[in-house]
């Protein structure tokens, strides 16, 4: 059985159709079938991305690991192929290849919101919304929109941000779709974003993230697995799913944390990029089914 994913020819389809056949997108998004986000189990995995449109495209040791779209389209639909696997998050672009790609039926598709503060530029900090809107979300008919919400204690651009994450969550409520909130406390160091992954700092960034917007009937959050997750997850009561980050050197410890986390009370699953797609040994599908494993387990 071949591997999923477009391969030389599919891929090559793939570019034609953009210059050639534009609305291909649309028509393919309108014949997408969708479905509920929590139609079939309590706990999603939701593969993640949208690093590479902030122009994040290092993994590990390798800063240019995402720099090629047709590699990462091979890995996204190898990651969807994989049982457990319930959806996607992602900016525009590459929504719309996998959408030609035929690879979106069936699976939840949330759009990635605001891409603007560009890795480690001087304006990082500016969340700008320069991707999705809620209006194209349902137009699309995606099922909801994330939004990166760092609230940088020192920087003034903060303010800009929270209140276009505010009228984000409450544009998408009004059209009964999700609004994903990723909430940071964050500073600059030493030129450095960095953010505050201490329990306390993680729970000032949740009751920050989850008041925004005129109402919380449809946000959820994703946040970071840190220590103390029972504190943490004490700080709301609402759907929260977990940021499942680079596990680095030691990934037994790191998976050990998200198997604990995923039990508790308001966890609602998984949110995983580059650790999946890209793994040490580039075995996407075994990466991908041990993090399913985990969602049965909890």
């Amino acid at each position: 059985m071949s591997e999923p994913g477009p391969g030389e020819a599919g891929y090559r389809k793939l570019i034609e159709t953009r210059a050639r056949q534009p609305w291909r997108i649309a028509e393919a998004a309108t014949a997408r079938r969708r479905r509920s986000l929590l139609e079939e189990r309590e706990q999603l995995l939701i593969i993640a991305a949208d690093h590479s449109a902030r122009g994040a495209l290092g993994v590990g040791n390798r800063p240019l690991a995402m720099a090629s779209r047709a590699d990462l389209l091979r890995r996204l639909c190898v990651a969807l192929d994989r049982p457990g696997v319930d959806g996607v998050l992602a900016t525009p672009d590459v929504v719309e290849d996998l959408l030609l790609l035929g690879a979106l039926d069936g699976k939840i598709v949330i759009g990635s919101m605001n891409r603007g503060g560009v890795h480690g530029t001087v304006f990082e900090f500016d969340d700008r919304f320069t991707a999705y809107d809620a209006a194209t979300i349902a137009r699309m008919g995606l099922d909801g929109g994330k939004m990166l919400c760092r609230i940088g204690v020192d920087e003034p651009a903060t303010a800009a941000t929270l209140e276009s994450c505010a009228r984000a969550v409450s544009e998408l409520a009004a059209r009964g779709l999700t609004a994903m909130v990723e909430p940071f406390w964050s500073r600059r160091v030493d030129g450095t974003v960095t953010h505050d992954l201490s329990p306390e700092g993680v729970i000032r960034a949740v009751h920050v993230g989850q008041g925004l917007g005129a109402t919380s009937a449809h946000t959820w959050l994703k946040i970071p697995v840190v220590d103390e997750m029972e504190r943490v997850m004490a700080a709301t009561t609402l759907p929260t799913l977990l940021l499942g980050g680079d596990p680095g050197d030691t990934p037994d410890l790191a998976y050990a944390a998200w198997r604990k986390a995923l039990r508790l009370p308001g966890v609602r699953g998984l949110v995983v990029g580059r650790a999946l797609l890209y793994p040490s040994d580039d075995d996407v599908a075994a990466a991908v089914d041990t993090a399913a494993a985990m969602l049965e387990a909890a």
